[in-house]
């Protein structure tokens, strides 16, 4: 038994032409679809990227407990389990988070690794001078990672000169194996590339393929934000995607070569996945974290080869998520599934359809917690300003990028054991307030969200149907007592665990809820539409401590303004007083909280 994962990192779907695009040309996705059982219904579990690594390993979701953070001690690790068993298992990535202090225990897991570098802000080419950086349009990671901006534009460089791009060389090297290895048995292969993540980058010959007219300063690094740019603007970030995607497609194409030149088709499963979507103007945003989890980032391409039934070129309905790859890969090597993965072998999926959930829960840690049945999607908001209480729930207490601090430690405690956790005693950690928000997504500013995906599939027109959402919220409360959910997640949610909901109880929530209105200052004033939205969102930002603060502020700003109407110019003075040491957030938090719907 053999098997191969090729995994991309922030693939949307909607350019995929096995997915009805007909914007690309992907002419080697579309021969994996005729290979292989496509997946209509497949959504992610956590995100965004080590999140969802590690779903990708245990086989249950992490984002319930803990945000961006290693394998635990107590985790069931896939790779570790087929190794373990016999199997040997390689990685190849170029995905540089594996080599950070948040991702440092996931490689390590397999039998053997490989580590390419020079990806995105890789602290790899960072030269003595400064790199050669075109006039370019402002983004995100110049004002708030300005080191990352810097450490990319010397990857690029270096890359460049020496014409070893990293992607063709996570696939040359997972080639190699491939080659040497096709007569052996008993491995698994995970070929796994961060492109078409952020930046766009590609040689000339890919970029090429999409003509493009645009004149205006360099743009191909989009910021985590909504889209201010223009529709010219918009159109060169998608032909910059559509041209790395190109890349990619050769490079899926060098292995299906293989696969046909060795004919491996025969005892060799294909796995080919991604750990979630990336948003490109859709809904007028631009990447992920900072929206709603809609579809584009949650609901992501899959297809699955497997020689034991040998159905391909279908598509399949059933819904599927990223913690049934690895229960699908044990159930392939004959490896018993530990207990405490919650996901299911997608076997029967592939062969027949056969439904293996009802319900799909995903998202962000501290931010939505959305549930589909496929149909439709429910989206649960904070219920409260300050996104609270919010818990990180470790034995590893790293973020993406340093440990936590001694300050963030002193408020921790031992917790008794979780049912994951196989006895061991669990930290608990608290989220400061301020931080709570520190993706700058607390979902409480745009309040729970219900989709109808059959007839509105581009998720523009929200459902008010109490009666619908009262069944999605009993649905929400069951799937979040099977996944051990927190206590405190039902209260941050402004969920009764132990209650019933109906129609009634979803309107009476409904008329108790903090809104703008809640506020005795926002009847003392008119109000132009952009700043209730900016009020309600900065309000979002600042955290329980600072509430009054806030207020008292915004207070002092209308006394100085003279005036009974609200508008923008008065949140920016309150965006400098608050986020005085870097000038440029107050424009991204302005344009993003003026976008709020």
């Amino acid at each position: 038994m053999r098997a191969v994962m090729v995994m991309f990192d922030s693939l949307n779907r909607r350019f995929l032409e096995p997915y009805g695009c007909d914007f690309t040309k992907t002419p080697n996705f579309r021969r994996l679809a005729e290979h292989t059982a496509c997946f209509d219904n497949f959504y992610v579990g956590s995100l965004p990227c080590m999140p969802a690594r590690r779903d990708l390993q245990t086989g249950r979701y992490s984002f319930l407990h803990r945000s961006w953070g290693p394998m635990e001690p107590f985790d069931n690790s896939m790779p570790r389990l087929l190794k373990e068993n016999g199997i040997f298992t390689r990685l190849v990535s170029d995905h540089d988070h594996y080599w950070e202090d948040g991702g440092a225990t996931y490689h390590t897991m397999y039998s053997s690794w490989e580590c390419i570098r020079g990806q995105e802000a890789d602290l790899w080419a960072n030269e003595s001078c400064e790199p050669d950086i075109p006039e370019h349009v402002p983004t995100m990671r110049e004002f708030t990672h300005p080191d990352w901006w810097k450490t990319n534009w010397a990857n690029r460089k270096r890359y460049r000169q020496e014409k070893a791009w990293p992607q063709n060389l996570v696939f040359d090297q997972g080639l190699e194996f491939l080659e040497k290895n096709h007569n052996q048995d008993n491995w698994f292969l995970q070929i796994e590339t961060f492109d078409p993540h952020e930046p766009f980058d590609v040689p000339e010959e890919f970029a090429d393929l999409y003509p493009d007219d645009y004149t205006g300063p360099h743009f191909d690094w989009p910021s985590y934000a909504p889209v201010t740019e223009s529709e010219e603007q918009v159109m060169h970030m998608r032909r910059r995607y559509a041209s790395l995607l190109a890349m990619c497609d050769r490079n899926l194409g060098r292995v299906l070569d293989m696969m046909d030149r060795h004919d491996m088709w025969k005892d060799t499963m294909l796995i080919v996945n991604t750990d979630h979507g990336f948003m490109l103007g859709e809904k007028d945003w631009w990447a992920k974290s900072v929206m709603p989890c809609y579809n584009e980032l949650a609901n992501t391409p899959f297809f699955l080869w497997d020689p034991r039934s040998c159905v391909k070129d279908v598509h399949r309905q059933a819904l599927c998520q990223t913690i049934d790859i690895p229960a699908t890969l044990l159930d392939y090597f004959g490896v018993e599934r530990p207990a405490e993965m919650r996901g299911c072998s997608m076997k029967e999926v592939v062969a027949s359809d056969q439904p293996v959930r009802h319900w799909a829960l995903f998202g962000f840690h501290g931010s939505f917690v959305n549930i589909t049945d496929g149909r439709y999607l429910y989206m649960r908001a904070a219920a409260n300003v300050g996104n609270s209480p919010l818990y990180e729930y470790t034995l590893m207490p790293t973020h993406q990028q340093g440990l936590f601090s001694p300050a963030e430690l002193s408020k921790a405690e031992m917790h008794e054991p979780l049912a994951f956790t196989k006895g061991a005693r669990i930290m608990r950690i608290p989220v400061p307030s301020r931080l709570a928000n520190a993706t700058f997504c607390n979902s409480f500013q745009y309040g729970n969200l219900l989709f109808d995906l059959e007839s509105d599939p581009q998720q523009l027109h929200p459902l008010n149907d109490p009666a619908l959402e009262a069944q999605m919220i009993q649905a929400l409360l069951n799937e979040m007592k099977a996944n051990d959910a927190p206590p405190e997640q039902y209260i941050r949610l402004g969920l009764d665990p132990d209650g019933s909901y109906d129609a009634q109880r979803v309107l009476d929530d409904r008329r108790n809820a903090v809104t703008f209105d809640s506020f005795p200052v926002t009847a003392k004033y008119q109000w132009e539409p952009d700043a209730r939205n900016i009020f309600v969102g900065m309000l979002s930002l600042m955290g329980d401590d600072r509430v009054d603060e806030y207020l008292s502020a915004f207070e002092q700003v209308m006394e100085q303004a003279g005036t009974g109407v609200v508008t923008r110019a008065e949140f920016e003075q309150l965006a400098h007083r608050f986020y005085s040491d870097n000038p440029g957030k107050v424009f991204y938090f302005l344009n993003k909280l003026a976008r709020i719907r």
